[in-house]
């Protein structure tokens, strides 16, 4: 539309409207006249105008009234703002403080047993953040993460789920750590397997929460048979799964408190079938640290390969130290190489001069719900503070794989090893029994310790990494 369009349309517009209003002003002024000739002539005008006036009268005081009411009154609630968010909604019913909760439950393969079950929790104001679904052959088991009511009890949502329909029920306390989808968890739970063969029992951990992994050698120390015979495919039971060990071994999970699914089943197996398809492998990285009185020597991750190195330096230790660290036969202990280096097993840390030659070792040793810290540093490199840094990283790789105590085996006359352990500046718990002193350490918190070199120690290079000084 033109500007010249548009202006002949808005004159039009106002004629128009100023017919329209001189007509209702002859209206208006026809009918006053009627009404007054009415009212003046009639035998009753008098009275019909006093009522008029009270009439006004009375509706200008109703209007006075009304207005002054809605004076104070709140502004009106504009229907366009954001509507509140379940936060502000809790807050208004008292409910600010929240729990998470991991549940599995079994419910019948109907239609309508899962609504029955989501509707019931949402009367109790639980949020489901997340779900999956474990298909059996007589129904389902749902796995859930909730957000509850910090004020509604275990029993009670217990009790909410099994009045909807759910059996076999378990419950447990979830961290932000579980809001992670399971396409997410498993993708980070593999990437970690392929950088590090030392991580799989840890994954397959979290993967399943509380359970207990055995890995069995294929044979003893004496070369006896220890591992059974698992099918390719591997077992599963009620509460046990079995699969065959990259090693040579077999590898067991146990969880007594909860049965595993078939999807655990697969998912299990998928890491498994992963870890052995990339045989042993360990994190490159090597720190260059510098002693105190100048010599540089570096640490590294050590396998299986080092077993000739490590075979070296027991000759060149004395009996005495190969005694404290092994608290067994002395001539027994080159046997015992092919376990503690193993990746399947825990990890170890060396430490070679610049020579290449290997001087120390530090292991940790998964052992089921602990972890085993043990050390061997050759006599003519102790009491450089060689001991102390392995014991601070490995207590530190502990603290990271979220375990929860790291003990030492020792002997009370023990006297590097157990200021090793008080220098970790970590609560310590002794017992003494015959000689045998246990240290166990809880290692929460350290990570942020153990990011700095150790006093008596500089790093001066990291390979495969970044460097500081």
């Amino acid at each position: 539309m033109t500007e010249a369009t548009s202006a002949r349309s808005a004159r039009r517009h106002h004629w128009r409207r100023e017919v329209v209003e001189l007509a209702a002003l002859f209206t208006a002024v026809a009918v006053a006249d009627v009404v007054a000739n009415t009212v003046v002539h009639g035998p009753r005008g008098p009275v019909l105008l006093c009522a008029a006036a009270v009439a006004l009268v009375a509706t200008a005081g109703f209007h006075v009234w009304w207005s002054r009411r809605h004076e104070n009154a709140p502004p009106p609630t504009d229907t366009g703002a954001t509507a509140p968010s379940p936060a502000d909604r809790s807050s208004v019913a008292g409910e600010q403080e929240t729990a998470l909760w991991r549940m599995r439950t079994t419910v019948r393969d109907e239609p309508g047993s899962l609504a029955a079950l989501c509707t019931a929790l949402a009367a109790r104001r639980v949020d489901i953040l997340s779900m999956q679904a474990h298909p059996l052959s007589d129904g389902t088991v749902d796995e859930f993460l909730l957000r509850a009511p910090a004020t509604l009890a275990p029993a009670e949502l217990t009790r909410t789920v099994a009045g909807a329909g759910g059996t076999h029920s378990w419950l447990e306390r979830a961290d932000t750590h579980d809001l992670v989808d399971a396409p997410t968890r498993m993708l980070g739970l593999a990437t970690r397997t392929a950088l590090d063969s030392a991580e799989l029992p840890l994954a397959l951990r979290q993967l399943l929460g509380r359970c207990t992994i055995h890995s069995v050698p294929a044979r003893s120390l004496r070369g006896a048979p220890l591992a059974e015979q698992v099918p390719a495919e591997g077992v599963l039971a009620e509460h046990t799964m079995k699969f065959r060990d990259p090693s040579g071994g077999s590898l067991t999970i146990e969880r007594p408190q909860l049965p595993f699914t078939p999807t655990e089943f697969a998912r299990v197996r998928a890491l498994v079938d992963l870890d052995a398809r990339l045989g042993q492998r360990v994190p490159p990285r090597r720190d260059v640290l510098t002693l105190p009185e100048g010599n540089e020597i570096t640490v590294r991750r050590a396998d299986t390969s080092d077993q000739a190195a490590a075979r070296e330096m027991h000759d060149r230790c004395s009996p005495q130290t190969l005694a404290l660290r092994y608290h067994g036969p002395v001539a027994d202990v080159d046997r015992y190489l092919a376990h503690l280096l193993s990746p399947r097993f825990g990890r170890t840390l060396a430490v070679e001069t610049t020579s290449g030659r290997l001087v120390a070792l530090g292991h940790l040793l998964w052992d089921g719900d602990e972890t085993e810290v043990a050390l061997l540093v050759e006599d003519a490199w102790q009491q450089r503070g060689i001991g102390a840094e392995l014991l601070r990283r490995l207590v530190a790789m502990a603290a990271e794989a979220g375990c929860e105590s790291v003990y030492a085996i020792t002997q009370a006359s023990n006297t590097g090893m157990v200021a090793a352990m008080r220098g970790l500046g970590l609560p310590l718990d002794y017992q003494i029994e015959e000689g045998t002193l246990v240290i166990t350490a809880r290692p929460a918190g350290l990570p942020a310790q153990a990011a700095a070199p150790s006093p008596a120690l500089e790093t001066v290079r990291t390979q495969n990494g970044s460097g500081r000084r």
